[in-house]
Parts: C-alpha cells; structure tokens; sequence
C-alpha cells in the first residue's frame, strides 16, 4: 500500500514562505492498493494537484471516500480536472453515509452562484457504489469506517491492504470529548490496535485544547496516548492548524518526541505534510 499526502491543512488552505515545508493545502489523501486501485479520501484544496498528477500518468479509474461534509475537505472538489474529461470513471463509495449524502454534499459545493459549472453537467463517469457500515472492498484492500467525534459527525477509515498491511487514517477527530455520534477514546484504541501507520488529528497543543475543547480536533498528548495504547508503528501527526507555522510545526513534533523517550516508546512520530508518501 501507498499512501500519499496531497494536502493536511486544517480549516482553510494557506500559503506563504513560513508554509512551504508542511504546506498550505486542505485535506487529500491518495492510496494506492496492491491491486492497483486508486483511493481518494476527501477533496480539499490538494484535489488540485492529485488531478493534474492522475491525467499526466493517464490513469483515469479512482475509487472516492469521504470522512465528512465540512468545507475545507470538499472545496477542491470543483478543481479536479478529471471531473471534466468525458473517459474518467470515478466510483463514489458512500461506506456508511446515508444514500444521496454524498451526491449532495458535492451538487451543493457546484450550485450556483458557488461555482459557474453544476454538478449535473460534468462530463465524466460517475458512479455511487452502495457500501456497508461495517465494511467494504476496493480491489484487494478491506476498508472499514469508524464513527469520528467531531461536529456534524463523519467517518474514519482502517484500510487492510491484500498482504495485511494497516493504515488508519481519523482527521477531525477529538478524543478528549464526545460528539454526538462519535466514540469515547477506548473505541479509536482498539479500532487503531496494531496499525502500521495512524495518520490522526493533533491540532492543538495541550494549552491551547483547554480553551478550545469540543472544537472538534486532539491535542497531541491525546493522541499520543492513543497510539502508545493501540500499539501502532508510526504515528502522523495531521490536520494542521492553518496558523501554525513550519517552525511552530517543528516544536509540536520535537514536544510529541521528547514524551515519547521520557515514556521510553520507540513510536517514530512526525507531522504530516504535502507531497509525503508512505510506503507499507
């Protein structure tokens, strides 16, 4: 399996000298499985850039997952070049969201005057896959959802690759309290249990969790816990507040590395940024 970062910014893109390092675009995630099927997960501003990569390899065949509805991870949607080509194939997996959730959260981000092309009128190939709320397959990877804690609710993934190879991925997901719909953090321990990679949320720092709980986002030590609990390899620490800076970046990760020897782990942890890819 193959994971690749098109973007991990939280809330809204950014740009400027103090982001290159990490980035400025929103949430896309990109997997490639063993069996060569393509897995987008969610369309923020990164979509973009996944687009012109996907039509320059001339790969037009992708499998499409949603962890939610809110704005910074569907405002790429309209920008992905594939969508206006007539030979792409894009099968939407609805997972565990209700029927026609998706269609319209997309018909939604094109109507007008948001945007001057509606949904109705793009011209490639568009299919709704009707999925399972515990799980589904994409070629050779098994992908189960899991319920997030955060506002308005969403979906989590646990993709299980034909070799059994583990990635997690839980972005706006907080575990020091319960949305509703969501989890109590004891049920993202077991669901992230022996993962070779978890990409999770880490917002906020400690101090700044305490003004901002119920937000709809971790702290870093929250997440740590987790993945002390759960036994996974490496840990990515992601969606990234849109004001933390490549440096402050750097400090929350050096933070996260120095409990990680006081609590005498060997968890390779580290931001998540544009362009990184994973190989498992």
């Amino acid at each position: 399996m193959l994971i690749r970062c098109w973007g991990s910014r939280g809330s809204i893109p950014v740009s400027g000298g103090e982001y290159l390092k990490y980035g400025g675009d929103t949430t896309c995630l990109e997997i490639r499985t063993l069996s060569g099927d393509i897995i987008i997960v969610d369309a923020g501003t990164g979509i973009r850039r996944l687009g012109n990569e996907l039509i320059k390899e001339g790969r037009y065949q992708y499998n499409f997952l949603l962890t939610h509805g809110h704005w910074d991870h569907l405002m790429g949607f309209p920008y992905f070049k594939p969508l206006f080509l007539e030979h792409p194939e894009i099968r939407m997996h609805r997972g565990p969201f209700h029927k026609k959730f998706m269609e319209s959260m997309f018909s939604k981000v094109m109507a007008p005057p948001n945007f001057p092309v509606r949904y109705s009128d793009l011209k490639a190939r568009i299919v709704y896959e009707e999925g399972n709320p515990e799980k589904f397959q994409i070629g050779s990877a098994t992908v189960i959802p899991i319920q997030i804690s955060h506002p308005n609710t969403g979906k989590g993934y646990k993709f299980i690759d034909g070799d059994g190879k583990i990635f997690v991925f839980l972005t706006d997901n907080e575990l020091g309290f319960v949305h509703p719909g969501g989890l109590p953090a004891a049920a993202y321990h077991e669901f992230c249990r022996d993962a070779d990679l978890l990409i999770h949320d880490a917002e906020y720092t400690p101090r700044e969790y305490k003004l901002l709980i119920e937000w709809g986002h971790s702290s870093y030590e929250d997440v740590l816990d987790l993945a002390f609990q759960s036994g996974v390899k490496k840990l990515g620490l992601f969606h990234l507040n849109q004001e933390r800076t490549d440096d402050e970046v750097d400090e929350l990760v050096e933070a996260c590395r120095k409990i990680i020897e006081q609590r005498g782990h060997k968890l390779a942890c580290f931001a998540v940024g544009q362009d990184m890819t994973f190989a498992l």
